[in-house]
């Protein structure tokens, strides 16, 4: 019982980390002049989801291929202007870094 309280609560940590994280990202709709730029917007999108996807389904050797995907996908974010990255503070990363560590230790360790 007590494991199963553990794992909730770091779950939740994790959510709450991307929570704070995510307030600073806006993706926006523009038409662009160029056509690569939708194209790595729409990519990103797809490689970042697969990426996490593979890593929490696909076993073994395979996990590579998820991170290999989600760092395609962040290189795609920076060639295409959909995204905007609003600035944070310094304390607002931290914490949100501390809760997805916290978090992802929790559920996997049962510990911090």
């Amino acid at each position: 019982m007590m494991n199963l309280l553990l794992k909730v609560i770091g779950i939740a940590l994790m959510i709450y980390g991307v929570y704070l994280l995510g307030q600073n990202i806006e993706f926006t709709t523009n038409v662009n002049p160029y056509w690569w730029r939708g194209i790595s917007a729409k990519g990103s999108v797809l490689l970042l989801t697969g990426g996490v996807l593979m890593l929490f389904f696909v076993p073994g050797e395979g996990k590579y291929f998820g991170i290999a995907a989600i760092a395609l996908g962040v290189i795609l974010v920076f060639f295409s202007s959909n995204v905007i990255l609003k600035p944070t503070t310094l304390w607002r990363f931290l914490g949100s870094l501390f809760c997805l560590i916290g978090g992802y230790k929790l559920v996997i360790t049962g510990r911090v």
